[in-house]
């Protein structure tokens, strides 16, 4: 059964059909709560709270743009005011590499490199850092992080070029390192 089958059955109230959306977004929806609230236990509540709000509103998702765009601006939403609320933009406890564990694969680099990368990637303000999880890190395609975010496409690589470059100027003293 293809995703539109999915979403009609949903919308007349299956069960079955909601189970099915569910368990095809909620691990990149959770990964994506993951990175910007640092927690697992926010990113939990945020990952349910998506899914309640797009379960709710399943009628009014229009088919423009893919589920997965939509359902990932609702969990933005939800992860950033859920952010404000409890004024943790700036106090996040947990590592960066932390959620090494819910990809697929890790990655190795030198140590430093790694608290030095957390530490500029955590001081970027929370629209840059924003764009850098969902690009760099995640893998989402400019076209749905505008969607996501509500932006132009332009805006989402102009803030993903000048969130590189304070990452660049962060992290010159390594640059020597790299460069033969």
């Amino acid at each position: 059964m293809d995703e539109h089958e999915l979403i009609a059955r949903a919308r007349a109230g299956d069960p079955a059909a909601e189970r099915a959306l569910y368990d095809a977004h909620v691990d990149r929806v959770y990964r994506l709560a993951y990175r910007l609230a640092g927690e697992d236990e926010l990113a939990r509540d945020f990952t349910q709270e998506t899914f309640i709000r797009a379960f709710q509103r399943l009628d009014t998702f229009r088919g423009e743009s893919r589920l997965s765009t939509w359902l990932h601006a609702i969990a933005t939403s939800v992860a950033l005011n859920g952010l404000r609320k409890t004024k943790r933009f700036r106090t996040r406890e947990t590592a960066l590499e932390a959620a090494d564990a819910v990809t697929v694969g890790q990655r190795t680099a030198e140590p430093d490199l790694k608290s030095r990368l957390r530490a500029a990637i955590d001081a970027l303000p929370l629209k840059y850092r924003t764009v850098v999880v969902m690009h760099d890190v995640e893998g989402y395609t400019h076209e749905e992080i505008a969607a996501t975010l509500n932006v132009e496409v332009g805006t989402s690589k102009a803030q993903l070029s000048r969130a590189r470059a304070k990452l660049r100027e962060a992290l010159a003293d390594f640059a020597g390192e790299w460069v033969t």
